[in-house]
């Protein structure tokens, strides 16, 4: 089985203590588009949704369905507030995620030794923790989810490169209202406005503990962020390649604050580098990747009310989902509140 090398939630750069965030309710997203980051989405729903010690939601053939669990449901709980979710995949990374890429690889390989020794041990909370660190997305993975949303009426639109470049590109055009991504790199790539935690709302169990946590989904405006830090556009793409990104290492000892006062103070990364003494010309190349990446206009944003014998012969025919709660998660599609659509989703 094909694998693809896969972030995890938190991926990308920590721009938490710097963004300007504003909880959603669901009743804030009714008649609203939104370009969702698939691979993000996936990997979360592959990281919660196990069971107790760790061990994925898997058919009778033992094929991993808890991607198909999670979009299923909560794509019903979104389109069900009024909500109309677009899913980006993923293109051919940039060369220069390599690095990033073999990180990711080998903390995924270390989990998942963690797991089996946990479980070996009967240590049910580590293994559990340690579980949702090795989650990966493989081929068939994607596939099943790209049919499984065409079945739902949903589109899907696949990126030249990066997924959330991509949705960022697609919100700031107007096509959608928002881009949604756990990663702030949406932020960079110029998306107008930011949503976190739309596939994560709820009641979360906390890894490794025996606690809950309300998890609440925000809103992040780009424009209201660059206000408030006193920053354009590429200042705060600056900002973050001296952190470091998916695409370079950062400059060690400096973190968001110290980033912040070093380009406010000599206003571009060229200058704070000089400053620190830094000749590094590969980390003013990886301005290029957020300021000029590559996108498409080759996509059409429909949607359609869900294939209900499609999804069902899918899901229950080939997965062995429960038909009771497949009809029940599609019934959900069909009482959408259609009927209090915005007119200013655009």
């Amino acid at each position: 089985m094909a694998e693809r090398d896969t972030p995890s939630i938190d991926m990308g750069v920590d721009l938490s203590d710097l963004v300007v965030a504003k909880d959603l309710e669901p009743r804030d997203l009714m008649g609203r588009t939104v370009a969702v980051d698939a691979y993000n989405a996936i990997y979360q729903f592959l990281s919660v949704i196990r069971q107790p010690d760790g061990t994925p939601l898997m058919d009778p053939r033992g094929r991993i369905t808890s991607h198909l669990e999670g979009l299923l449901n909560r794509n019903a709980n979104l389109v069900e507030m009024g909500l109309r979710p677009a899913y980006v995949f993923d293109g051919i990374p940039p060369e220069r995620k390599e690095a990033t890429v073999r990180e990711r690889r080998e903390r995924r390989e270390s989990a998942l030794r963690d797991w089996e020794r946990a479980k070996a041990e009967g240590d049910i909370k580590r293994a559990y923790s340690k579980a949702s660190q090795s989650s990966r997305i493989t081929n068939e993975i994607v596939e099943s989810a790209r049919i499984l949303l065409t079945h739902l009426g949903l589109p899907v639109v696949q990126a030249p490169e990066e997924g959330e470049a991509q949705s960022a590109y697609m919100c700031a055009k107007g096509d959608v209202w928002a881009s949604a991504s756990q990663d702030f790199d949406s932020l960079l790539f110029g998306a107008p406005r930011l949503v976190r935690n739309l596939t994560l709302a709820g009641r979360r169990k906390m890894p490794g503990r025996e606690e809950y946590k309300e998890v609440r989904m925000q809103l992040i405006d780009r424009q209201e962020t660059l206000s408030t830090l006193g920053l354009n556009g590429p200042q705060l793409v600056d900002l973050c390649i001296l952190m470091g990104t998916d695409f370079n290492p950062g400059i060690a000892g400096v973190g968001p604050k110290k980033a912040l006062k070093l380009i406010k103070q000599y206003g571009t990364l060229a200058g704070a580098l000089q400053a620190l003494g830094v000749d590094d010309p590969d980390m003013l190349e990886v301005r290029d990747i957020f300021l000029d990446f590559e996108r498409t206009d080759d996509y059409k944003l429909v949607w359609k009310a869900p294939d209900r014998q499609k999804v069902l012969a899918m899901l229950c025919g080939e997965y062995g989902f429960s038909e009771k709660r497949v009809n029940g998660a599609l019934d959900k599609f069909a009482s959408g509140k259609k009927d209090q659509m915005r007119l200013d989703m655009f």
